[in-house]
């Protein structure tokens, strides 16, 4: 049986990314050795990580004056390296879920933090608008893509501080505007490689501009100096993610994953729109193209666990929504295509005949 990866991350990953990878896990480029045990200072693996650097600022068309690096750590660590790096004073975040909340309690450590505007009343359904920005901050920090709720800010903000983005979740589903951002960062594992490597896209002249001393490890400049290799850099998910860009740029770039991102959620939020057993859970304004979530209608609510178990008999992965939200989320990163999201409006189509 055929199965549809709907998971939230670790997420589905282009077919020929994940046949490639297997062939290096075996032999890579021919060497004898595989990707696992190749030594990070070989040549054949520096031209991997050539290539990935200058795949990422090619399709995202990041200007001179910035650096691209790949650490480990997950999002997560970003947290704390963010204000290590750039807040001297005070910092601005927007709360839109979880992980702009994390990325907030870290900050907290390090200076003053502002929250100015959250939707958390209202259980992160919508993104604030309307807001001020305080013009003293360090950075204003935004998460774009709120994958536990299934929102997102699908365009790049207008603000007249510098700007930093958590793009774990939506990096490469639509063109961004670099030169808006001072940093740009986020976990590898949805729409860019396996699990284990972070990317981050770093102003350069941005460093340099805080008073306390930064430990080695945890000093970008550090990481933009040695090239991603002061110490060994998670092999694997970099050769992925150099393979996944090779993809991207073959379909036509970010344009066309946007059209892509467009079509395949415009399907999936139509089905639910109309379909009486289902209802989404996020403002429609704000409905993010990565993740979309919706449960049972209030009348079917006791149906739940037959839809799961229904889907799952269809091949469908990874649909159960994140244990705070409840209901169903499915996540149409780049590499889901529209016939794996026509085989879920078909099974949520069947399951409502079902019940009619």
């Amino acid at each position: 049986m055929k199965k549809y990866n709907f998971n939230a991350g670790p997420s589905v990953l282009p077919r020929e990314v994940i046949e490639e990878t297997a062939k290096a896990v075996l032999d890579f480029n021919g060497s004898g050795l595989s990707i696992l045990e190749i030594s990070h200072r070989s040549k054949d693996f520096q031209a991997v990580m050539d290539e990935a650097v200058a795949l990422f600022k090619e399709i995202l068309h990041i200007p001179e004056g910035y650096s691209v690096v790949f650490l480990g750590g997950g999002a997560s660590l970003e947290f704390c390296m963010i204000p290590y790096n750039f807040l001297e004073k005070r910092a601005a975040y927007l709360n839109t879920g979880v992980w702009a909340k994390k990325a907030m309690k870290e900050a907290k450590n390090f200076g003053e933090t502002i929250e100015v505007a959250s939707s958390a009343d209202a259980n992160y359904t919508f993104i604030p608008k309307g807001y001020t920005v305080p013009s003293d901050v360090d950075y204003l920090h935004i998460t774009t893509n709120n994958t536990i709720y299934g929102t997102e800010i699908k365009e790049d903000l207008n603000v007249d501080v510098p700007l930093i983005a958590d793009m774990s979740s939506d990096i490469f589903s639509r063109p961004v505007d670099v030169s808006k951002y001072i940093c740009i960062y986020g976990g590898a594992q949805k729409n860019l490689a396996p699990a284990g490597a972070t990317f981050v896209i770093i102003k350069n002249d941005a460093l340099g501009k805080v008073s306390r001393t930064i430990p080695t490890m945890l000093n970008y400049q550090t990481h933009i100096d040695n090239g991603s290799m002061f110490n060994t850099p998670p092999v694997l998910p970099i050769y992925s993610a150099m393979l996944t860009l090779r993809w991207i740029k073959k379909l036509g770039g970010l344009h066309v994953m946007e059209q892509r991102a467009i079509e395949k959620a415009n399907m999936l939020y139509g089905e639910i729109d109309r379909n009486k057993l289902f209802v989404g859970t996020a403002a429609k304004e704000d409905r993010s193209r990565m993740n979309i979530c919706f449960v049972m209608q209030p009348e079917y609510k006791d149906l739940e666990a037959d839809f799961l178990k229904f889907a799952g008999e269809r091949g469908m992965v990874g649909l159960k929504g994140h244990r705070s939200v409840g209901g169903f989320r499915a996540s149409c990163y780049n590499a889901i295509e529209k016939e794996d999201v026509q085989a879920l409006i078909d099974c949520m189509q069947e399951f409502e005949k079902m019940h009619s």
